[in-house]
């Protein structure tokens, strides 16, 4: 008889081709899978909350497997982290019902973009952060912020090569906070598109350098056209923070944000 289970994981982006299985591998999903698989006896099929891009790091990601192994919770978590490289952890494993699916389930996920703002390059820090050498005001990309709450058309902030059906979503929030060098752009929304944060974040540093006004981010957003925006910003400096459930599936809240990894500068 077959279960479902899910876990909730964490990784360092910088030492994985991105999260989906590639030929090649070397990906996250490929050491996750590989691990499980030894544990189970049995190949293992995840499915993730979120597809994350190469170098880009997550705290709060959540999957879904199937397996017929009979394990105890601590099997996928201590026997699964023996297995797995020192970049990517189990957190947390739960038996849920057959129901249940990590990324259809979710009702929201957050983002997190960390940006160091100094006029010279992080080293330490390099796999970890953005980086923008010129001055920003926080206030001003607050402000062309504010246009892009809500429910809009972000087809000017997705990839050309996003492969979702609408590109109609929900953004809950946008948070811009600045402590000493670091700025962080915390985004909260039904769904993300490919690119979408980083596109965004893209688009702020325009408004915070001064290259562009406040309202031009809301013009671009009306356009629809992704070459009116920004460029992408690098991965290194964007986490998946964590990803929202009903309360029914019963799933750990605030796991990932209590057990976040310091920044190093």
């Amino acid at each position: 008889m077959s279960v479902r289970i899910a876990l909730g994981i964490e990784y360092d982006g910088s030492h994985f081709l991105g999260w989906q299985t590639q030929p090649c591998g070397g990906t996250a999903q490929d050491a996750l899978e590989a691990a499980l698989a030894t544990i189970a006896d049995e190949p293992v099929a995840v499915t993730c909350a979120g597809r994350t891009d190469r170098g880009v790091h997550a705290r709060g990601q959540v999957v879904h497997f199937d397996t017929g192994a009979a394990r105890p919770a601590s099997a996928w978590v201590r026997g699964v982290n023996a297995l797995l490289p020192p970049a990517m952890a189990v957190r947390w494993a739960r038996e849920v019902a057959s129901s249940f699916h990590a990324r259809y389930c979710a009702r929201a996920r957050t983002y997190r973009y960390v940006l160091l703002n100094r006029a010279v390059r992080p080293a330490l820090g390099a796999r970890y952060s953005g980086w923008f050498h010129v001055p920003l005001d926080v206030g001003r990309m607050r402000e062309a912020a504010a246009a892009l709450v809500g429910e809009h058309d972000f087809s000017a902030f997705r990839s050309s090569a996003c492969q979702a059906k609408s590109p109609v979503r929900t953004l809950y929030e946008l948070e811009i906070e600045r402590s000493g060098d670091r700025i962080d752009f915390v985004l909260r929304a039904n769904a993300f598109l490919h690119h979408m944060a980083r596109n965004i974040v893209g688009a702020l540093l325009y408004v915070g350098s001064g290259r562009r006004s406040p309202e031009w981010v809301r013009e671009v957003l009306e356009s629809r056209v992704r070459a009116r925006a920004a460029p992408t910003v690098a991965p290194q400096g964007l986490y998946l923070e964590s990803v929202e459930y009903e309360p029914h599936w019963a799933l750990p809240v605030g796991w990932s944000q209590a057990h976040a990894l310091p920044l190093v500068h």
